[in-house]
């Protein structure tokens, strides 16, 4: 079977389409799509990306996308190793293993369960939000910190609506729309994965998640966000992150900063 970057520079030289074209159409910077064509897959974001390259640049050029994605991975993605590591109690040079006490006493294991219980109770009672459209569901509501005892007019003299309402000011309400193959990492205030690396296609949406904050991560251009009924378009530099908070415009991130939603 061809190489894949044999494949990519053939068919597209066969069609005379220069890399310009494609760059244009596909929002995927040049330096990445001849990485691709040049099999050069440690110049390219990393394998998330690569695999979303991959598939876009394939089905600009009439490819199976499908094949060629499968093919990455069988030939250049690791399968993750584990390391055989040695049991507890094994008889190491010949001297007789000692036996081993629980570890757990079982008043541990009820106490832990009480305090999950009470977590969970508390959680079910504070994660609460409402969608921007109709049928859409929050996904990511972060939960307030209250002020300080001491400022004034504090929460203690307001009615609940009134304290309601200045919580709910806070949240940013966050929806990702795709104009072309886009790669999205949208994680919330408490780092946790709203959106994990999914791939959009163009006239796709997000449903509309709120959260205190958002780091966004998109593996190409060809994306718009929604934040608080404003529409911010993702930048052709990509790939590239957004910091997202309510009140002001999403904030570009340096390289290191940009979320991976690996957790």
């Amino acid at each position: 079977m061809p190489e894949i970057g044999d494949q990519l520079r053939e068919t597209r030289m066969r069609n005379r389409i220069d890399i310009t074209e494609v760059e244009s159409a596909t929002k995927i910077r040049a330096k990445y799509l001849r990485a691709l064509e040049n099999e050069e897959w440690d110049l390219l974001p990393g394998t998330t990306f690569v695999k979303t390259f991959l598939r876009t640049y394939a089905d600009y050029l009439g490819l199976d996308a499908r094949v060629l994605v499968e093919q990455y991975r069988q030939r250049y993605e690791r399968p993750p190793t584990g390391q055989e590591l040695t049991p507890f109690g094994t008889n190491l040079g010949g001297r007789r293993a000692r036996a081993r006490r629980p570890i757990v006493a079982p008043w541990m294991v009820v106490a832990l369960g009480a305090v999950l219980l009470v977590g969970a109770l508390f959680a079910l009672g504070t994660l609460t939000g409402e969608s921007d459209d109709p049928g859409e569901e929050a996904v990511a509501t972060a939960t307030p910190a209250p002020d300080d005892a001491g400022t004034a007019g504090g929460e203690a003299d307001e009615d609940p609506p009134a304290r309601r309402r200045r919580r709910t000011s806070r949240i940013a309400s966050v929806q990702i729309r795709a104009t072309g193959p886009v790669s999205v990492c949208l994680e919330d205030a408490r780092g946790q994965p709203v959106i994990r690396n999914e791939t959009l296609d163009a006239g796709d949406r997000s449903r509309t998640f709120r959260s205190r904050r958002f780091l966004a991560s998109f593996g190409t251009g060809a994306a718009v966000m929604r934040v608080n009924g404003k529409s911010h378009d993702v930048s052709d530099d990509a790939p590239v992150g957004y910091e997202i908070r309510r009140g002001r415009a999403p904030r570009r991130l340096d390289e290191g900063r940009r979320p991976t939603c690996a957790g």
